[in-house]
């Protein structure tokens, strides 16, 4: 068995009275004056965080560090690791309200904190922006078959895509979370502790800090075209916010629209690059409505085995049933990744979801046009789904169905697979 003899005493947080040597002035405008992010326990004494880096598999690290492969005070070298391409300041960035679930800085602080990182202060960037080429196969059959048209820069002849894709961790802010869904920050600083299973502390015995990095799953951001667009009033914005789907967006399970909505929304966002835009997608890690999956299997069975079948009158209150709330996304904090890229006006948003919509259009961003899925895009088991989000008052330019018609069964029976 491998034995870790760099594992240190352990150094309680939950309790101090020495206060935080780099506090954070959230929504400033000089990094410096904001401060530094300081989520690593390689010097607990600098931590200004509630929580570590990684998002969930922070428990990954700490297994590795268990078994002796990871030293626990290990600093990552940082060179060459700089963005590829430069995104802001913009103005959202400055105003404490817009921005409360990432940290806009988080790419710049090999750069903006040098001083401090040469000085042995561990600031690690929670946000990641490179370059990809990427391979969809729906996008691919519509180059073959001369229904999108490749330009050798964004689309290829092969029909891959160039684009520039972004990782950000969360890293939260928990006065402007709290004030963003509407509680008092304490409430929601004892909820956490408490559904967490005492997992955090600090979060009720350290007020002092107001930045908490959550073991939740991360964004990312796919941009296709000119990232400059999205400043420019007279270039288009195209964009689709989509939360995860692992079934559809996989392995194409035809139970839910995800994929083909996902795949349409890249096509949109690839014609409107090459038309001198921007394509903007941004993919959440919210599995499931953010229920998770396991929590979303089980409705697939109830919705399955209900008595009179699997119809749209009954696909929320199956979910309801199961998992006691029908969505947990909070989508009020989904703008925040295009409050960081400086968007203000989206041309073309594909989707229907009204509460993306409510959201965006709230926090300032106008939505010029809405795209919906085409019908024939939609996987015969989905019917169920899509029926029962139109009638819930997702926007739509075609029939939505009446008491009786949502009452009938339209989804397949378990004994169909």
């Amino acid at each position: 068995m491998a034995e870790n003899r760099q594992l240190r005493a352990i150094s309680l947080t939950s309790h101090t009275h020495r206060g935080v040597k780099y506090p954070i002035q959230w929504g400033q405008s000089d990094p410096l004056q904001r401060g530094p992010i300081i989520g690593s326990i390689a010097d607990s004494s600098l931590k200004n965080t509630i929580g570590s880096h990684a998002g969930s598999y922070c428990v990954y690290r700490a297994m590795a560090v268990a078994k002796g492969d990871l030293s626990p005070v290990h600093k990552p070298d940082l060179t060459n690791t700089e963005p590829v391409v430069d995104i802001g300041p913009y103005p959202q960035w400055f105003d404490p309200a817009k921005i409360v679930s990432i940290d806009p800085w988080g790419h710049r602080v090999a750069s903006d904190f040098k001083a401090e990182i040469d000085a042995g202060v561990d600031i690690r960037p929670t946000i990641a922006i490179t370059k990809a080429r990427i391979t969809i196969p729906e996008i691919q059959y519509a180059v073959l078959q001369g229904l999108v048209k490749a330009d050798g820069k964004i689309l290829l002849a092969s029909g891959e895509a160039n684009v520039t894709k972004i990782a950000l961790e969360p890293v939260w802010h928990l006065p402007g979370i709290a004030e963003r869904i509407g509680v008092e920050e304490m409430t929601l600083r004892r909820a956490m502790f408490e559904q967490t299973g005492g997992m955090f502390p600090e979060l009720v015995t350290r007020p002092d800090i107001s930045i908490f990095m959550p073991p939740i799953g991360s964004t990312t951001i796919y941009l296709f075209g000119d990232i400059d667009a999205i400043t420019d009033p007279d270039r288009e914005v195209a964009c689709r916010v989509h939360d995860e789907c692992n079934g559809s967006d996989v392995f194409g399970s035809d139970i839910c629209t995800c994929r083909p909505y996902l795949t349409h929304g890249i096509e949109v966002c690839i014609g409107t690059a090459q038309k001198g835009g921007v394509g903007i997608i941004v993919y959440n890690r919210k599995e499931g409505r953010a229920l998770g999956e396991v929590t979303k299997f089980l409705v697939y069975n109830a919705r399955k085995r209900q008595t009179g079948g699997d119809r749209a009158a009954a696909y929320f209150e199956r979910t309801e049933c199961i998992a006691g709330v029908e969505d947990m996304r909070f989508q009020p904090l989904m703008p925040d990744p295009l409050h960081w890229l400086g968007v203000t006006r989206i041309d073309h948003m594909a989707s229907m979801s009204n509460m993306k919509f409510d959201a965006l259009t709230s926090q300032g961003i106008e939505i010029v046009n809405r795209v919906t899925i085409p019908d024939d895009l939609i996987p015969e088991d989905a019917r169920v789904e899509m029926d029962a989000k139109k009638a819930a008052g997702y926007f739509c330019d075609g029939e939505v169905l009446n008491s009786e018609q949502l009452a009938e069964k339209s989804g397949r029976d378990l004994e169909a697979y």
